[in-house]
C-alpha cells in the first residue's frame, strides 16, 4: 500500500511523545508498505530529517520561517493571526505554500491513504479529493487549552488561551467531520471523540515502547532523588514541574529533607531555570542525548501532571527500565496500568508526598513495583503489537475504497 503521511512540527528526532510514537509506528509500517513522509516544522541550525531518508520510499521535508516560542518575535507573529478563525498553533504551520507543495505530492504519488498526523496538519489536507484519509490524533487538543484557561494566573495568558481553546475546539471538531477513520491514543480520547462522530468511525492505537532500548540498569539508584522527564516547552510539563516543587516537594522534604529531583527535557524556559535556582536540590538539564542514565539513578519516576490528553510515553518508558513510578490520574490517563500493582497514583499533594515519602523509604516495594510495571510492557506493548489495529484500518479503508471503484 503506498501512505503519504503529513506531519507537522517534524519527526526527528523523536524525542517527545508525538513524535516518539509516529515514528516507530512509521518504521513498522515501511516494513510493508510504501511511505512518503511530508513534513513541514520550523527551520533550525542543525536539521537531522535527512536521516530519515534511509527509513522510508521518500521524504519531502518543508523547513519553514517560524519564530521560536515565548519570544517577542512569536507575540508579533501571534497577533497578525488574532483575527483568523483558525488557532495560531495550527495557522503557525499550515502556510499557503504547504498545502501548495502537499497537493502537488498527492499527484506525484498517488497515495492509496493519507495519514493526517496530528490535527495541527489538518488545515494544509486537500480534504475535497477522493482518496481514504484517516486523522492520528494523539491527544484531545480542545480539551488541553480548556484546562490552560481554567489554571492561568496570567489575565493575559487567560484570555489568549481562551481564545486558542474555542478556535481549536471548532477546528478539530471540522475535522473529525471530514476525516474516514479517526484515530486516537487512548480510550478516554475515544469516548470524548464518540460525542461528535459516528463511534465506528474511530479506532484506539495503543502506546508502545522500545522494551529493547529502555530496559533495567543494575547500577545502584540514589536513594533520595526523584526524576522527571518530557518536553519542557510543552506547557503541561511545566506545569507539572512547578505544581511539584512548590506543592508536593516541600511535603516530601518534611520527612526526607535531602530530597531531590532531577527534570529532564528540553528548552526549559527561564521562568522554571530561574525556579530551580531558587530551591535547593532540583537539576534542571535541558536537552540531554540520553535519558535513561537519569532515568535509571533515580529512586522514584514521578508524573505530576495536571493538564492531560493522549498518553504518557515517558511512563511506558519508565516501567519498562523497571522504574517504580506514581502519577497523578491525569498523567496517567489512557494507560492500561493498574493502580498499587505497576504504578501509584495520587492526585492531593499531599497524598503524592505521602506515597513518595513511602516508596523512598521502602527499596523493596520499589523493585517490586518496578518489576510488575517491566512484566507489563514486555508482555503487550512492544512497538510491533502496537502497529496491527493501525494495518487493520488500513486495510478497512482501503477494501472500502476497491468497493467504491468497483460498483
Amino acid at each position: 500500500m503506498k501512505i503519504l503521511w503529513v506531519k507537522a512540527g517534524g519527526l526527528y528526532p523523536p524525542n517527545i511523545g508525538g513524535r516518539i510514537r509516529s515514528y516507530h509506528i512509521l518504521k513498522a509500517l515501511a516494513r510493508r508498505h510504501s511511505i512518503t513522509l511530508f513534513t513541514f516544522y520550523a527551520a533550525t541550525k542543525d536539521d537531522q530529517h535527512n536521516v530519515l531518508e534511509r527509513e522510508f520510499s521518500r521524504v519531502v521535508l518543508m523547513p519553514l520561517a517560524i519564530p521560536a516560542g515565548r519570544t517577542f518575535r512569536e507575540a508579533l507573529s501571534y497577533a497578525r493571526y488574532l483575527s483568523s478563525p483558525f488557532p495560531y498553533t495550527v495557522s503557525k504551520f499550515c502556510k499557503p505554500e504547504v498545502a501548495r507543495r502537499l497537493l502537488q505530492l498527492v499527484g506525484e504519488t498517488q497515495p492509496d491513504v493519507i495519514v493526517c498526523d496530528f490535527v495541527i496538519a489538518a488545515r494544509s489536507i486537500p480534504w475535497g479529493i477522493p482518496i481514504p484519509k484517516i486523522l492520528f490524533t494523539h491527544n484531545v487538543e480542545a480539551a488541553i487549552w480548556k484546562h490552560h484557561y481554567k489554571v492561568a494566573g496570567n489575565p493575559l495568558w487567560k484570555l489568549l488561551s481562551w481564545r486558542e481553546y474555542r478556535a481549536m475546539d471548532r477546528f478539530e471538531r471540522d475535522c473529525l467531520k471530514r476525516a474516514d477513520h479517526v484515530l486516537t491514543v487512548s480510550d478516554h480520547d475515544r469516548n470524548v471523540f464518540a460525542g461528535m462522530i459516528d463511534p465506528s468511525r474511530i479506532t484506539v492505537i495503543p502506546t508502545g515502547v522500545d522494551i529493547d532500548y529502555f530496559r533495567p540498569s543494575p547500577n545502584q539508584e540514589e536513594p533520595a532523588t526523584l526524576v522527571f522527564s518530557g518536553a519542557m516547552d510543552w506547557m503541561p510539563n511545566e506545569d507539572a514541574i512547578v505544581y511539584f516543587v512548590k506543592r508536593i516537594l516541600p511535603l516530601i522534604r518534611k520527612q526526607i529533607p535531602n530530597a531531590s529531583v532531577c527534570v529532564v527535557g528540553r528548552n526549559p524556559s527561564r521562568a522554571l531555570l530561574e525556579l530551580a535556582a531558587n530551591h535547593r536540590g532540583i537539576e534542571i538539564t535541558g536537552i540531554v542525548d540520553d535519558v535513561r542514565p537519569f532515568v535509571h539513578r533515580a529512586a522514584l519516576y514521578v508524573v505530576p501532571l495536571r493538564i492531560g490528553g493522549g498518553t504518557r510515553l515517558k511512563i511506558f518508558e519508565a516501567m519498562a527500565m523497571g522504574k517504580a513510578v506514581i502519577s497523578t490520574t491525569i498523567g496517567a490517563e489512557g494507560l492500561p496500568v493498574h493502580a498499587g500493582q505497576d504504578i501509584l497514583i495520587a492526585d492531593d499533594p499531599g497524598e503524592f508526598a505521602g506515597q513518595s515519602i513511602q516508596l523512598l523509604r521502602a527499596p523493596t516495594r520499589r523493585a517490586e513495583l518496578g518489576r510488575t510495571a517491566r512484566e507489563l510492557v514486555e508482555r503487550t506493548y512492544s512497538w510491533d503489537a502496537v502497529v496491527q489495529p493501525f494495518e487493520r484500518v488500513l486495510n478497512m479503508l482501503a477494501e472500502r475504497e476497491e468497493k467504491l471503484v468497483s460498483s
